[in-house]
């Protein structure tokens, strides 16, 4: 089976957790890596044991899209590869939601991905190669109470994602969804004594993330739901 070979990636969102762990694994492939947040600050330690090249944006705002992409094109190169993993929570029964958060959790979640996804495609449609791979969770296919603005969110990436699939794949660019369907382990979120594998790996998750990248084309993958073993559906 010929894997598909891929240069660059840039991952938007970027952060400690499941971002580390996916730009680890694309290193380990030879594949150069771009991190992508509002701050770079924290980003400082992974991008110097990686070899990875932090930007400053706003996936939310266009201009700071817009630059991002025009500043890989000068020295990165466009990105082969695009991991979308921004998002923004606001919590509360509907009636005491506050609007502006509602919104700012709309912008984030998945206006972000769209611009994002708009310039990435625009570089990969003359090649008719890449891949879009967009984070999804629970509450991209089950709205919680207390929770609308992040089930809105998510439910508005998962569909963009389902669009940009049946439109792009006849055209060379695999687009995914990848619902993350319970916790994911961190330092500040340490399974329970005696539950082993009670929340999801990191690397394990970007291994399937990788598995996905790299899928023939004969067999692409849509959307692909991990959760623990224990996870109830």
């Amino acid at each position: 089976m010929t894997q598909i070979k891929f240069n660059t990636a840039l991952i938007v969102g970027a952060g400690s957790g499941l971002s580390a762990a996916l730009a680890r694994a694309l290193v380990t492939e030879g594949i150069k890596v771009a991190l992508a947040a509002r701050s770079t600050e924290d980003l400082a330690g992974l991008a110097q044991q990686i070899g990875a090249v932090t930007l400053a944006c706003d996936a939310s705002r266009r201009t700071d899209v817009e630059k991002l992409f025009a500043d890989l094109d000068d020295g990165f190169g466009s990105p082969e590869i695009v991991i979308y993993n921004p998002s923004y929570r606001t919590r509360g029964p509907l009636v005491d939601l506050d609007p502006d958060e509602v919104e700012k959790s709309l912008m984030v979640s998945a206006f972000g991905g769209f611009l994002v996804a708009q310039q990435a495609v625009r570089r990969m449609l003359p090649k008719r190669h890449g891949c879009i791979v967009f984070t999804g969770a629970s509450a991209s296919i089950k709205g919680y109470a207390q929770s609308a603005a992040f089930a809105m969110g998510k439910f508005a990436l998962r569909g963009l994602a389902q669009s940009m699939a049946r439109e792009l794949h006849p055209q060379g660019i695999h687009v995914a969804h990848m619902v993350i369907d319970g916790g994911i382990k961190s330092a500040r979120r340490e399974e329970q004594p005696g539950k082993p594998a009670s929340l999801l790996d990191p690397n394990s998750i970007a291994a399937s993330y990788l598995h996905v990248i790299h899928q023939p084309h004969s067999a692409w993958s849509a959307e692909v739901e991990l959760r623990p073993w224990v996870e109830s559906f």
